[in-house]
């Protein structure tokens, strides 16, 4: 196996999109307690999900889309140092200082902040044989893992900005 998320795809296969069913759980590690926490998963209608998330959120995370290059930027904290959690759900995701400008004109990352909060999955779509990032609690689609990041990893985590929220942000629908 190449990494724990496609372990626990195989071993939870109920965790992605239309599985998922209320009363299912999922391991979900919290960076601000260091500890992992048995939660539910987060399952809601297609209404629901346009209640809470803007057009172009739902457009993302619910089918599959994908932002323009350049169009979107994730909010840094004064500090410098802060947790990007999925917009749908607010599982933690990915931290400000593993961040990186890769050029390609949305969010990268060398790493999640747990194996346990994003799943990876196949996607062969558009003729193209890439690596899917979802959310492991919401199923929520982010972005795409391909093998050209920087060290120590090599992993680029190349993910839409209107996937993620800044933790203690207000939510992003007006």
């Amino acid at each position: 196996m190449r990494n724990k998320s496609l372990m626990v795809l195989l071993a939870f296969p109920f965790i992605l999109g239309a599985d998922m069913k209320p009363g299912d759980t999922v391991d979900i590690y919290d960076p601000v307690t260091g500890g992992t926490e048995r939660v539910e998963v987060v399952v809601k209608t297609d209404e629901e999900w346009k209640k809470i998330l803007t057009p172009q959120q739902y457009e993302v995370t619910r089918k599959k889309g994908t932002e323009r290059p350049f169009s979107n930027q994730c909010a840094i904290p004064k500090s410098g140092q802060g947790i990007y959690v999925c917009v749908g759900c607010g599982t933690p995701l990915f931290g400000t200082g593993k961040k990186f400008e890769s050029g390609t004109g949305w969010p990268s990352f060398w790493n999640p902040v747990s194996d346990h909060n994003v799943v990876i999955e196949n996607d062969d779509a558009f003729g193209m044989r890439r690596e899917e990032v979802l959310c492991a609690r919401c199923g929520a689609h982010l972005g795409h893992v391909f093998d050209d990041g920087p060290p120590p990893t090599g992993k680029r985590y190349c993910i839409n900005a209107v996937a993620l929220k800044l933790a203690g942000d207000a939510p992003s629908k007006g």
